[in-house]
Protein backbone atom coordinates (compact mmCIF):
# COMPACT_ATOMS: atom_id res chain seq x y z
CA UNK A 1 0.00 0.00 0.00
CA UNK A 2 0.94 3.48 -0.83
CA UNK A 3 -0.44 6.40 0.90
CA UNK A 4 0.33 10.14 0.52
CA UNK A 5 -0.84 13.49 1.03
CA UNK A 6 -0.73 17.12 -0.56
CA UNK A 7 -2.65 20.08 -0.15
CA UNK A 8 -1.37 24.06 -0.78
CA UNK A 9 -3.17 27.41 -1.27
CA UNK A 10 -4.87 28.49 -4.82
CA UNK A 11 -2.18 28.73 -7.49
CA UNK A 12 -5.03 29.63 -10.47
CA UNK A 13 -7.92 32.19 -10.20
CA UNK A 14 -10.21 29.36 -11.63
CA UNK A 15 -11.54 27.47 -8.91
CA UNK A 16 -12.71 24.29 -10.96
CA UNK A 17 -8.58 24.50 -12.62
CA UNK A 18 -7.46 25.16 -8.93
CA UNK A 19 -9.15 21.53 -8.27
CA UNK A 20 -7.97 20.10 -10.95
CA UNK A 21 -4.06 21.16 -10.42
CA UNK A 22 -4.34 20.43 -6.49
CA UNK A 23 -5.58 16.09 -7.53
CA UNK A 24 -3.08 15.89 -10.15
CA UNK A 25 -0.30 17.09 -7.83
CA UNK A 26 -1.70 14.86 -4.65
CA UNK A 27 -2.33 11.71 -7.10
CA UNK A 28 1.47 12.33 -8.45
CA UNK A 29 3.55 10.78 -5.86
CA UNK A 30 1.66 7.03 -5.94
CA UNK A 31 2.40 6.85 -9.91
CA UNK A 32 6.00 8.17 -8.78
CA UNK A 33 6.34 4.48 -6.98
CA UNK A 34 5.23 2.81 -9.53
CA UNK A 35 1.58 2.39 -8.09
CA UNK A 36 -1.92 2.95 -9.00
CA UNK A 37 -4.07 5.22 -6.98
CA UNK A 38 -7.44 3.66 -5.46
CA UNK A 39 -9.14 5.65 -3.38
CA UNK A 40 -8.64 9.86 -2.10
CA UNK A 41 -10.14 11.92 0.21
CA UNK A 42 -10.44 15.96 0.04
CA UNK A 43 -8.74 17.67 2.32
CA UNK A 44 -10.43 21.31 2.99
CA UNK A 45 -9.86 24.44 3.77
CA UNK A 46 -12.41 27.23 3.57
CA UNK A 47 -13.33 31.00 4.49
CA UNK A 48 -16.63 31.83 5.85
CA UNK A 49 -16.15 34.91 3.65
CA UNK A 50 -16.19 33.20 0.12
CA UNK A 51 -19.14 31.85 -1.85
CA UNK A 52 -19.86 28.21 -1.42
CA UNK A 53 -20.34 27.81 -5.05
CA UNK A 54 -16.49 28.34 -5.21
CA UNK A 55 -15.75 25.46 -3.00
CA UNK A 56 -17.98 23.64 -5.41
CA UNK A 57 -16.04 24.16 -8.10
CA UNK A 58 -12.96 23.35 -6.71
CA UNK A 59 -14.47 19.78 -5.28
CA UNK A 60 -15.64 19.24 -8.90
CA UNK A 61 -12.11 20.04 -10.26
CA UNK A 62 -10.34 17.36 -8.37
CA UNK A 63 -13.26 14.94 -8.42
CA UNK A 64 -12.42 14.94 -12.07
CA UNK A 65 -8.87 14.03 -11.74
CA UNK A 66 -9.54 11.47 -9.05
CA UNK A 67 -12.09 9.92 -11.95
CA UNK A 68 -9.48 10.31 -14.68
CA UNK A 69 -7.11 8.59 -12.45
CA UNK A 70 -9.22 5.68 -12.03
CA UNK A 71 -9.97 6.27 -8.35
CA UNK A 72 -12.81 6.28 -5.98
CA UNK A 73 -13.57 9.92 -4.17
CA UNK A 74 -14.66 8.56 -0.84
CA UNK A 75 -15.10 11.15 1.18
CA UNK A 76 -13.24 14.18 3.12
CA UNK A 77 -12.91 16.63 6.01
CA UNK A 78 -13.01 20.43 5.68
CA UNK A 79 -12.49 23.32 8.16
CA UNK A 80 -12.93 26.77 8.31
CA UNK A 81 -9.52 28.66 7.36
CA UNK A 82 -8.71 32.27 6.37
CA UNK A 83 -6.95 31.35 3.09
CA UNK A 84 -8.79 28.50 0.79
CA UNK A 85 -6.73 25.21 0.80
CA UNK A 86 -7.30 21.75 -1.30
CA UNK A 87 -5.42 19.02 -1.55
CA UNK A 88 -6.08 14.87 -1.14
CA UNK A 89 -5.06 12.28 1.37
CA UNK A 90 -4.33 9.31 -1.86
CA UNK A 91 -4.31 4.99 -1.20
CA UNK A 92 -3.01 3.18 -3.54
CA UNK A 93 -1.02 -0.20 -4.22
CA UNK A 94 1.80 -1.54 -5.86
CA UNK A 95 3.37 -4.93 -6.25
CA UNK A 96 6.58 -4.91 -4.06
CA UNK A 97 8.87 -6.16 -6.84
CA UNK A 98 7.61 -2.96 -8.83
CA UNK A 99 8.35 -0.41 -6.72
CA UNK A 100 10.08 2.81 -8.25
CA UNK A 101 12.48 4.01 -5.67
CA UNK A 102 14.19 7.22 -6.15
CA UNK A 103 17.87 5.61 -5.84
CA UNK A 104 19.63 3.03 -7.58
CA UNK A 105 20.60 5.23 -10.78
CA UNK A 106 23.51 3.40 -12.59
CA UNK A 107 26.32 5.06 -14.70
CA UNK A 108 25.69 5.23 -17.98
CA UNK A 109 22.29 5.53 -17.44
CA UNK A 110 20.21 8.32 -19.42
CA UNK A 111 17.83 10.80 -17.72
CA UNK A 112 14.21 11.44 -19.28
CA UNK A 113 12.27 14.16 -17.54
CA UNK A 114 7.98 13.63 -18.62
CA UNK A 115 7.05 17.42 -18.29
CA UNK A 116 8.04 20.81 -19.08
CA UNK A 117 9.36 22.71 -16.41
CA UNK A 118 9.09 26.68 -15.52
CA UNK A 119 5.65 26.57 -13.65
CA UNK A 120 7.17 28.12 -10.80
CA UNK A 121 8.26 31.30 -12.89
CA UNK A 122 5.11 31.76 -15.18
CA UNK A 123 2.81 31.52 -11.85
CA UNK A 124 4.46 34.56 -10.71
CA UNK A 125 4.32 36.32 -14.41
CA UNK A 126 0.46 35.42 -14.19
CA UNK A 127 0.43 36.92 -10.34
CA UNK A 128 2.39 40.03 -12.05
CA UNK A 129 -0.51 40.12 -15.01
CA UNK A 130 2.63 39.77 -17.45
CA UNK A 131 2.30 36.34 -18.67
CA UNK A 132 0.35 35.74 -22.02
CA UNK A 133 -2.48 33.83 -22.39
CA UNK A 134 -1.07 30.91 -24.19
CA UNK A 135 1.85 30.55 -21.52
CA UNK A 136 -0.93 30.58 -18.92
CA UNK A 137 -2.60 27.83 -20.94
CA UNK A 138 0.45 25.83 -21.36
CA UNK A 139 1.46 26.17 -17.69
CA UNK A 140 -2.52 25.47 -16.58
CA UNK A 141 -2.40 22.30 -19.01
CA UNK A 142 0.90 20.86 -17.72
CA UNK A 143 0.30 21.03 -14.25
CA UNK A 144 -3.28 19.72 -14.30
CA UNK A 145 -2.03 16.44 -16.67
CA UNK A 146 -1.57 13.35 -14.90
CA UNK A 147 1.43 11.40 -14.49
CA UNK A 148 -0.34 8.63 -15.17
CA UNK A 149 0.18 7.94 -18.92
CA UNK A 150 3.93 8.29 -18.32
CA UNK A 151 4.06 5.82 -15.54
CA UNK A 152 2.42 3.25 -17.44
CA UNK A 153 4.90 3.79 -20.40
CA UNK A 154 8.00 3.69 -17.48
CA UNK A 155 6.64 0.23 -16.04
CA UNK A 156 7.11 -1.11 -19.27
CA UNK A 157 11.28 -0.95 -18.98
CA UNK A 158 13.15 -2.15 -15.91
CA UNK A 159 14.24 1.72 -14.70
CA UNK A 160 17.00 2.32 -12.35
CA UNK A 161 15.58 5.23 -10.42
CA UNK A 162 12.21 7.31 -10.55
CA UNK A 163 10.94 10.51 -8.96
CA UNK A 164 8.43 12.94 -9.40
CA UNK A 165 9.45 16.72 -9.91
CA UNK A 166 8.05 19.15 -6.92
CA UNK A 167 8.92 21.82 -4.47
CA UNK A 168 12.71 21.57 -4.58
CA UNK A 169 12.60 22.08 -8.32
CA UNK A 170 14.43 20.17 -10.83
CA UNK A 171 18.10 20.38 -9.31
CA UNK A 172 16.76 19.75 -5.60
CA UNK A 173 15.09 16.64 -6.97
CA UNK A 174 18.63 15.26 -9.04
CA UNK A 175 20.59 16.08 -5.76
CA UNK A 176 18.71 13.89 -3.71
CA UNK A 177 18.44 11.03 -6.61
CA UNK A 178 22.46 11.72 -7.31
CA UNK A 179 23.31 11.41 -3.64
CA UNK A 180 21.37 8.32 -2.50
CA UNK A 181 22.38 6.48 -5.63
CA UNK A 182 26.22 7.31 -5.15
CA UNK A 183 26.69 9.26 -8.46
CA UNK A 184 26.73 11.76 -10.55
CA UNK A 185 24.33 13.99 -13.31
CA UNK A 186 25.31 15.35 -16.19
CA UNK A 187 22.53 17.51 -17.60
CA UNK A 188 22.25 18.94 -20.56
CA UNK A 189 20.52 22.74 -19.88
CA UNK A 190 19.59 23.43 -23.11
CA UNK A 191 18.28 20.16 -24.10
CA UNK A 192 15.89 20.31 -21.32
CA UNK A 193 11.85 21.20 -22.08
CA UNK A 194 10.86 24.45 -20.62
CA UNK A 195 7.25 25.74 -20.29
CA UNK A 196 6.34 28.39 -23.32
CA UNK A 197 7.76 32.68 -22.11
CA UNK A 198 9.18 30.68 -18.69
CA UNK A 199 13.02 31.54 -20.10
CA UNK A 200 11.60 35.01 -21.18
CA UNK A 201 9.99 35.73 -17.51
CA UNK A 202 13.32 34.32 -15.65
CA UNK A 203 15.48 36.63 -17.81
CA UNK A 204 13.09 39.68 -16.36
CA UNK A 205 13.62 38.58 -12.86
CA UNK A 206 10.18 36.90 -12.53
CA UNK A 207 11.38 34.32 -10.27
CA UNK A 208 9.11 32.72 -6.75
CA UNK A 209 11.01 33.29 -3.46
CA UNK A 210 11.06 29.30 -3.57
CA UNK A 211 13.67 29.46 -6.06
CA UNK A 212 16.04 30.62 -3.79
CA UNK A 213 15.57 28.84 -0.99
CA UNK A 214 16.17 25.57 -3.23
CA UNK A 215 19.33 27.52 -4.69
CA UNK A 216 20.59 27.72 -1.33
CA UNK A 217 20.00 24.59 0.27
CA UNK A 218 21.23 22.88 -3.51
CA UNK A 219 24.20 25.08 -4.97
CA UNK A 220 27.18 23.77 -3.37
CA UNK A 221 26.49 20.14 -4.82
CA UNK A 222 26.21 21.32 -8.77
CA UNK A 223 28.64 22.40 -10.88
CA UNK A 224 26.92 25.19 -12.78
CA UNK A 225 29.61 24.94 -16.05
CA UNK A 226 29.02 28.99 -16.87
CA UNK A 227 25.14 28.20 -17.35
CA UNK A 228 23.45 31.41 -17.57
CA UNK A 229 21.35 32.79 -14.73
CA UNK A 230 18.19 32.65 -15.86
CA UNK A 231 18.70 29.03 -17.16
CA UNK A 232 19.74 27.94 -13.12
CA UNK A 233 16.27 30.13 -11.79
CA UNK A 234 14.21 27.51 -13.78
CA UNK A 235 16.39 24.38 -12.80
CA UNK A 236 15.82 25.86 -9.24
CA UNK A 237 11.95 26.98 -9.81
CA UNK A 238 9.53 25.31 -7.34
CA UNK A 239 7.24 22.79 -9.90
CA UNK A 240 3.77 21.79 -8.94
CA UNK A 241 2.43 18.80 -10.09
CA UNK A 242 5.65 18.36 -11.65
CA UNK A 243 6.92 15.38 -14.11
CA UNK A 244 8.93 12.25 -13.64
CA UNK A 245 12.73 12.40 -13.48
CA UNK A 246 13.68 8.87 -14.76
CA UNK A 247 16.97 7.01 -14.76
CA UNK A 248 16.63 4.43 -17.89
CA UNK A 249 19.63 2.45 -19.08
CA UNK A 250 20.45 3.64 -23.13
CA UNK A 251 19.59 -0.04 -24.56
CA UNK A 252 15.94 1.26 -23.38
CA UNK A 253 15.75 4.53 -24.39
CA UNK A 254 14.65 4.46 -28.36
CA UNK A 255 11.68 1.92 -27.03
CA UNK A 256 10.65 4.22 -24.36
CA UNK A 257 10.75 7.54 -26.47
CA UNK A 258 8.77 5.55 -28.97
CA UNK A 259 6.27 4.55 -26.44
CA UNK A 260 6.01 8.19 -25.11
CA UNK A 261 5.11 9.83 -28.87
CA UNK A 262 2.64 7.01 -29.22
CA UNK A 263 0.92 8.04 -25.68
CA UNK A 264 -0.24 11.52 -27.31
CA UNK A 265 0.85 12.67 -23.61
CA UNK A 266 -0.43 16.73 -23.10
CA UNK A 267 3.41 17.09 -22.40
CA UNK A 268 6.63 17.22 -23.63
CA UNK A 269 8.94 14.27 -22.75
CA UNK A 270 12.69 15.35 -23.43
CA UNK A 271 16.37 13.51 -22.37
CA UNK A 272 18.16 15.44 -20.18
CA UNK A 273 21.39 14.27 -19.52
CA UNK A 274 22.84 11.17 -18.17
CA UNK A 275 24.01 9.73 -15.15
CA UNK A 276 28.34 8.98 -14.63
CA UNK A 277 30.08 7.88 -11.62
CA UNK A 278 30.62 9.87 -8.48
CA UNK A 279 32.67 12.85 -8.41
CA UNK A 280 33.31 15.90 -6.58
CA UNK A 281 30.09 16.98 -7.56
CA UNK A 282 26.40 15.41 -7.26
CA UNK A 283 25.42 17.44 -10.83
CA UNK A 284 27.55 18.87 -13.76
CA UNK A 285 25.35 21.71 -16.20
CA UNK A 286 26.54 22.21 -19.50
Amino acid sequence: MIQTVDFFTPIVDDPYMFGQIAAANSLSDVWAMGGEPAVALNIVGFPNCLDPAILGDILAGGAAKVKEAGAALVGGHSVQDDEPKYGLCVSGFVHPDKIFKNYGCRPGDILVLTKQIGSGIVNTAIKAEMASPSAVREAQTVMASLNKPGKQVVEKYDVSACTDITGFGLLGHCVEMASASGVTFELKVKDIAYLEDAIDYAKMGLVPAGAYKNRGYSMKHVETGGVEEHYLDLLYDPQTSGGLLISVAPEHLEDMMADFAAARMDTSVSIIGRVAGKSDKLIRLS
